[in-house]
C-alpha cells in the first residue's frame, strides 16, 4: 500500500485534494481530473449507503481492478463531501456510513452531463491502464533502461547524448515495426 500520504492526514481542509496532479502522489497516469473524484463519490453514495472501504472497491471495480484509490485520497474527498454537507456519515460500529443529503442530491442532479464526462473518462483511463499490464520480462528490461539512465546522471557529454539517443530511438523504431526490418535469409517465395 502507498503511504506516503502521512504527513497529509489533517482535516482535508488544506486544500490538497483540489490541487490537481496530487490524486496518485505523482506515480503512474493521473486517473481522476480535479472534482471527478468528488463527483464520482457523489454518484456511488447516491446508489446505496456505504463505507470508504467499499467506495474504494467499487473504483476498483470500475476500473477492473486496474487502479486503486488509496485511502489517502479517498478519506480526505469524502471529509471534503461532509463538511460540504453534500454527504452525511453516521459512524454506527465505528466505521462511518455515507449517506447523501438533500443537497448533495441536488448538486448531482445538476452535474448529471459532468458524471457522463467522468465515466467517459474512467473507460478511457481503464483502456490506458491496462496497457500497462506489461509481461514481467519487458517490464524489468524497462526498470533496467531507467536505472542505466540514472547511473549516467549528470555525466552526459555531447556524443554521449546522441549515443544514448540514437540507441533508444532506433530501439523504439524496432519495437513499433516488429522484427521485419531486418531481412530475412534463405526463405524463398
Amino acid at each position: 500500500m502507498r503511504e506516503h500520504h502521512s504527513h497529509h492526514h489533517g482535516d482535508g481542509r488544506d486544500g490538497f485534494e483540489k490541487r490537481p496532479g496530487r490524486e496518485r502522489g505523482g506515480r503512474g497516469p493521473r486517473v481522476f481530473a480535479p472534482g471527478d473524484l468528488k463527483l464520482l463519490l457523489l454518484a456511488l453514495i447516491a446508489e446505496q449507503a456505504c463505507h470508504g472501504y467499499d467506495l474504494i472497491r467499487q473504483i476498483e471495480g470500475l476500473f477492473d481492478g486496474a487502479y486503486s484509490p488509496s485511502p489517502g485520497v479517498i478519506y480526505p474527498t469524502l471529509t471534503f463531501l461532509e463538511e460540504s454537507e453534500l454527504i452525511s456519515g453516521d459512524a454506527e460500529g465505528g466505521k462511518k456510513r455515507y449517506t447523501l443529503t438533500d443537497a448533495g442530491r441536488l448538486s448531482l442532479g445538476e452535474q448529471a452531463i459532468a458524471l457522463e464526462g467522468v465515466r467517459m473518462r474512467i473507460d478511457v483511463s481503464k483502456r490506458s491502464l491496462r496497457g500497462h499490464d506489461r509481461p514481467p520480462e519487458i517490464h524489468e528490461a524497462v526498470h533496467n533502461l531507467r536505472h542505466a539512465l540514472q547511473l549516467h546522471h549528470g555525466r552526459w557529454s555531447a556524443e554521449e547524448i546522441t549515443r544514448v539517443a540514437a540507441l533508444l530511438n532506433s530501439t523504439a523504431r524496432a519495437i513499433v515495426d516488429g522484427p521485419a526490418v531486418q531481412p530475412v535469409q534463405g526463405e524463398t517465395q
